[in-house]
């Protein structure tokens, strides 16, 4: 058999899809808990050590004793990978069904989620191109790279925006070291027994206000002085995660106040938790649930 038929036939994988803070983290414990499973993250930005209070990571003695899997994997200069997050998270959720166990992916990564579900595969990444590419960013900018991108590849460059400097390097990197790029995602095609929950909230712009105040009343402000001592600003990825792009603006003098990155935090978190539901309302496999209840669900992962 080949390697999606053994893993297809290996067990079943829950994934808790949706925006943020509609309650993913709650239910994907509980589901853990009731099928002696596993939480595997599916968060891009969690994979950062010491970025805690503004990923919203449950804190260990808040986990009901679940083992959690690829949290506080990369520092916070290391650029985002996902073609090395899909194999180590594969490796993770194979062996917890070799053991027996149910992984539960839980994250709002659209694409990391997809990423471990589906039969994807990356181009890699090469750190020379890819140190050229960032240079003539710094020194062109992001419109003249996204003119380059348009003449090698059009498709591509009518899929990213002429001021997402990060992903026209990579598109452009990904040209040189293919000779093309396939801006679309192919069909949806499990390579594990899957299913996925959606879950969603009818208030939450609120529930992102709340979250937010509670953050900066945590010490949001105070984790961002100190990973910044440690390279947050030389992180390609981390620096631009939500909450950590606002307060390192206003120490850098962008912003007047800590309360005005506290206001756009809210701002591109609420923008953010519309492109995540645009891209999980795409995917007809996800079953979406308003009030997920964990007996229930768990009863509908047990079904055959």
């Amino acid at each position: 058999m080949d390697v999606v038929t053994n893993r297809r036939n290996a067990g079943r994988v829950v994934a808790v899809v949706g925006p943020t803070a509609a309650g993913k983290s709650d239910l994907a414990i509980g589901l853990a808990a009731a099928l002696g499973g596993e939480v595997v993250n599916a968060d891009s930005m969690q994979l950062y050590r010491g970025m805690d209070i503004g990923t919203a990571k449950v804190p260990p003695g808040e986990r009901s004793g679940i083992p959690h899997h690829l949290l506080d994997v990369w520092d916070v200069t290391r650029t985002a990978d996902v073609a090395s997050y899909q194999a180590h998270a594969r490796t993770v959720v194979d062996g917890l069904l070799a053991a027996g166990r149910t992984p539960v992916l839980v994250g709002g990564s659209g694409l990391y989620v997809r990423a471990v579900l589906d039969d994807l595969h990356f181009p890699g990444t090469d750190p020379a191109v890819r140190a050229r590419l960032e240079q003539e960013l710094a020194e062109r900018g992001s419109a003249a790279l996204h003119a380059d991108l348009a003449g090698r590849a059009p498709q591509a460059a009518a899929a990213i925006l002429p001021s997402n400097g990060r992903r026209i390097v990579r598109a452009l990197e990904v040209v040189e070291l293919t000779g093309g790029f396939n801006a679309s995602l192919p069909d949806h095609r499990a390579v594990y027994d899957v299913i996925q929950i959606g879950i969603d909230h009818p208030h939450l712009d609120s529930r992102i206000s709340d979250r937010v105040a509670v953050m900066w009343a945590v010490g949001m402000v105070e984790e961002v002085r100190t990973l910044a001592g440690i390279g947050l600003r030389e992180g390609r990825t981390a620096s631009r995660a939500l909450g950590y792009a606002q307060v390192l603006a206003w120490l850098d003098g962008e912003l007047e106040s800590a309360e005005s990155a506290r206001l756009a935090t809210i701002a591109a978190t609420r923008r953010f938790a519309r492109r995540q539901r645009s891209w999980f309302r795409r995917d007809p496999r996800i079953i979406w649930l308003d009030r997920p209840d964990v007996e229930q669900v768990a009863g509908m992962v047990s079904s055959p």
